[in-house]
C-alpha cells in the first residue's frame, strides 16, 4: 500500500517506486515486528499452555531428548507468518502477484495451525492425518500456480521450464510444467517442515534461500540485467523480491527468540508456509531445479527420510542412525549448536553456488 506514496513524484517519496527500496522496507518491518512482539507472543503461548506432544519419545533414546524442549511453546509461526503478511501488504505493489504469494502462505499456515492444534489439544504427536495434510497442500499449491499463470502479467512465462546452465526453456508445455511446479511447492513445504527439529535450523536455512531467490527475481524483473545475463525477462516479477525480503526479515527476527535455547518454536504453523514460500519463489524465478542446490539442506533432510523408510521396508535395515538427518548427526555426537551452525554454513555455500549459475550459461 505504501507504493501509492510514490505518486508524489516531486518529493523523496518517489523512492517508493523502486522495488529495492520497498524490499528493504519489508525486511525491516518484518524483522522489527517479530523481534518486538516475540517476547509477548512467547509469554502468551506459555500462558495458554500451547505445547505439543513429545514427538521423539519412543523413537529416539532418552539421552538424546532434551526434556526442556517439552516445556517450550509451539505455534510461534503465528507471529512469523503474520509479520511476513503485514510487511508484504505494506510494501509490495498491490496486485495479483503479491496477493497470491501472501494468500497461499497464509493458507499453508492455516493448514499447519490445524495440525499444531491437534497436537496441542489432543496431545497427539502425529497431528493431522498425513493424507489430509497433503491434500490441503496440493490444493493450495495448485490454486497458487494456476492463479499466477492465468492472472500474472507475464504468466505465460510460467509455462516454460528452464534448467540451470541453459539459456532457452527445454520444455514449453503447460501440461508438464504445471504439475511439476505444484510438486516443487508441496515438496519444499514438507522439506522445511522436516528440517524444523533444532533451534534456529529451519529459519536460518530459509534466510539463505529467500535471499538467493530475491536476487533472481530482481534480476529477472529488470530488462537490462535479464538481457545481459541471458535469463528470462518477466515483467513485474521483481515484486516477488519484496515478499522474499519479508520472509528473510521475519526469519532473522525469529532467530532472536528461536536461537538455542528457544523461547518458542514455530511449529507446523510456521514451517509449512515457509517451505511453501520458498517453493513459490523458485517457481516465480523459473528455477525449480535450482532449488536442489539453493535448498540443499532441505533436500538432504527429506531425502534422508525417504531413503530410511525405503531401506527399512525393503530390507529391514536402517541406513542412518535416525532421520531426518540432523538427528543422525546428533546421535554421532554433534551438539545442537554444531548441527545448526554447520547446516547454516552449508546453506550459505550452496546459495553462493546457485548465484554463480547466473553467469554459467
Amino acid at each position: 500500500m505504501l507504493y501509492y506514496l510514490s505518486h508524489w513524484s516531486d518529493s523523496p517519496l518517489r523512492l517508493f517506486r523502486y522495488s529495492t527500496f520497498r524490499a528493504g522496507g519489508a525486511w525491516v518491518t518484518a524483522f522489527l515486528l517479530v523481534v518486538l512482539l516475540g517476547g509477548i507472543t512467547a509469554r502468551l503461548l506459555r500462558r495458554f499452555n500451547v505445547r505439543a506432544a513429545e514427538r521423539l519419545e519412543g523413537l529416539v533414546p532418552p539421552e538424546f531428548i532434551d526434556q526442556r524442549k517439552s516445556r517450550t511453546p509451539c505455534m510461534g509461526g503465528l507471529l512469523l507468518i503474520g509479520a511476513i503478511a503485514v510487511a508484504t501488504m505494506l510494501w509490495a505493489v498491490p496486485g495479483r502477484l503479491s496477493a497470491v504469494l501472501t494468500g497461499a502462505t497464509l493458507l499453508f499456515s492455516a493448514t499447519g495451525f490445524i495440525d499444531d492444534y491437534i497436537k496441542v489439544a489432543c496431545q497427539n504427536r502425529d497431528g493431522m492425518k498425513w493424507w489430509v495434510k497433503l491434500l490441503f497442500q496440493f490444493a493450495i499449491a495448485g490454486a497458487a500456480v494456476w492463479l499466477l499463470s492465468r492472472n500474472f502479467s507475464s504468466g505465460s512465462e510460467l509455462r516454460n521450464f528452464y534448467v540451470p546452465f541453459v539459456k532457452e526453456p527445454v520444455i514449453t508445455s503447460w501440461r508438464w510444467s504445471f504439475p511439476f511446479a505444484v510438486l516443487v511447492i508441496v515438496g519444499a513445504s514438507n522439506a522445511v517442515n522436516l528440517t524444523d527439529g533444532k533451534d534456529g535450523l529451519a529459519s536460518g536455512c530459509t534466510i539463505f534461500c529467500a535471499l538467493t531467490y530475491a536476487v533472481f527475481v530482481y534480476l529477472m524483473g529488470h530488462y537490462r540485467f535479464a538481457k545481459y545475463l541471458d535469463i528470462p525477462y518477466i515483467k513485474g516479477v521483481g515484486e516477488a523480491g519484496v515478499f522474499a525480503a519479508a520472509v528473510c526479515g521475519a526469519c532473522i527476527g525469529f532467530l532472536w527468540h528461536n536461537c538455542h535455547p528457544a523461547s518458542m518454536f514455530m511449529g507446523d504453523t510456521g514451517s509449512l508456509p515457509l517451505g511453501g514460500a520458498v517453493g513459490m519463489l523458485a517457481v516465480m524465478a523459473r528455477q525449480e531445479l535450482l532449488l536442489v542446490i539453493v535448498g540443499g539442506v532441505f533436500v538432504m533432510e527429506i531425502v534422508s527420510v525417504m531413503i530410511q523408510v525405503t531401506s527399512f521396508k525393503l530390507t529391514g535395515r536402517r541406513i542412518f542412525l535416525c532421520t531426518p538427518i540432523h538427528h543422525h548427526f546428533e546421535r554421532k555426537g554433534w551438539t545442537e549448536t554444531q548441527i545448526v551452525v554447520r547446516f547454516w554454513i552449508i546453506s550459505g555455500v550452496l546459495a553462493l553456488a546457485a548465484l554463480a549459475t547466473l553467469k554459467l550459461r
